[in-house]
């Protein structure tokens, strides 16, 4: 598979990232020596674009990649670390609050710098929006953290068309990051477009859909034990049993084709665009190899066509996010 450039003018990445929120519990259980695995598998691959966050385990995936880099100074070469930030615990620790004033931003970088043990970031996300400060501004503050060498690309996540074009008027956006699978398809609703058309990466994260569009995707049990799942709408009865029910055509066709149903959500999001790059999370080799499968694929017209029979456009039983999922990211149309 071709690799894709990382915004206008980024660096060239394999198709496919590895998103680190699962190098934490945030999905179930994980252990470091399990992180170390996947980040060694990922670097044998020549799968280098990593994926983290400041709030992922309080800190702990950046530590870890840190570590691991440290450890592994040709990985630290090689390897393109992306990170995320805008998401504050309110100071009564009874929730989350939306930071994106230039003293939050400036030292929460610090602090990833330090903990990831690099000179500069590839590129830094602005992981919520805070409604209180335009757009523009925070696009400038960014900037200067370009400029300052601290960091040499900047995204947003989970941010409208219209935002996004306003930003980008200010200084080039690099990525942006959205939810975006078989499973979840509001992004063709205007941002793949416009990430398309200004040469912006769109980078998908959970691709295969929270294991949904996997052959063995998480138990109803399991998905209860998760911290993030335990509330989301389509991991809750009767919504569950009816999206294992709705995927199982999937996997009987990607059986057919010779993939892993993972890495067939992969290879359908790699052939919508040049400029899509996902970013799933794992914490298994095997799954990990399932993903490679995918990103190794070229899918052709047919293919893409017995897709859409199987799982059409609108299949997914219950929103993507609960009510209180749904507070930070901007929605359109």
């Amino acid at each position: 598979m071709k690799r894709r450039q990382l915004g206008q003018n980024g660096p060239t990445v394999y198709p496919m990232g590895i998103g680190a929120m699962s190098f934490t519990n945030f999905y179930g259980p994980t252990s470091e020596a399990a992180s170390v695995a996947i980040l060694d598998a990922a670097f044998a691959a020549g799968d280098t674009l990593i994926d983290t966050a400041n709030v992922y385990g309080a800190g702990s995936s950046e530590a870890l990649i840190g570590q691991y880099l440290k450890a592994n100074p040709a990985a630290k070469q090689a390897f393109k670390i992306a990170t995320k930030v805008g998401i504050a615990r309110k100071p009564d620790g009874t929730g989350n609050v939306f930071d994106n004033s230039p003293k939050h931003l400036e030292s929460e970088l610090d602090k990833s710098l330090a903990r990831l043990g690099v000179e500069a970031l590839d590129l830094y996300y602005i992981h919520r929006r805070d409604q209180s400060i335009p757009i523009e501004e925070v696009t400038h503050t960014l900037s200067g953290f370009v400029k300052a060498g601290k960091i040499k690309a900047i995204g947003f996540s989970e941010i409208a068309p219209s935002s996004l074009r306003r930003a980008h008027a200010v200084h080039p956006v690099a990525a942006v990051q959205s939810e975006y699978s078989l499973a979840t398809r509001a992004p063709e609703l205007g941002l793949t477009q416009t990430c398309a058309e200004l040469g912006i990466s769109l980078v998908a994260f959970c691709p295969v859909g929270r294991s949904l569009l996997a052959d063995e995707p998480l138990s109803h049990e399991s998905a209860q034990q998760a911290q993030f799942l335990v509330n989301n709408p389509r991991f809750l009865e009767p919504n569950y049993s009816a999206n294992i029910k709705a995927v199982a055509p999937f996997r009987r066709l990607a059986k057919e084709l010779g993939l892993p149903a993972a890495g067939l959500a992969i290879a359908w999001l790699l052939a919508q665009g040049a400029h899509i790059i996902p970013i799933p999370g794992t914490r298994s080799i095997e799954h990990f190899v399932q993903l490679l499968a995918g990103a190794n694929r070229e899918l052709t017209a047919d293919e893409l066509a017995a897709i859409d029979r199987v799982l059409p456009m609108g299949w997914a039983h219950g929103d993507r996010y609960s009510r209180q999922q749904w507070e930070g990211p901007e929605g359109y149309c």
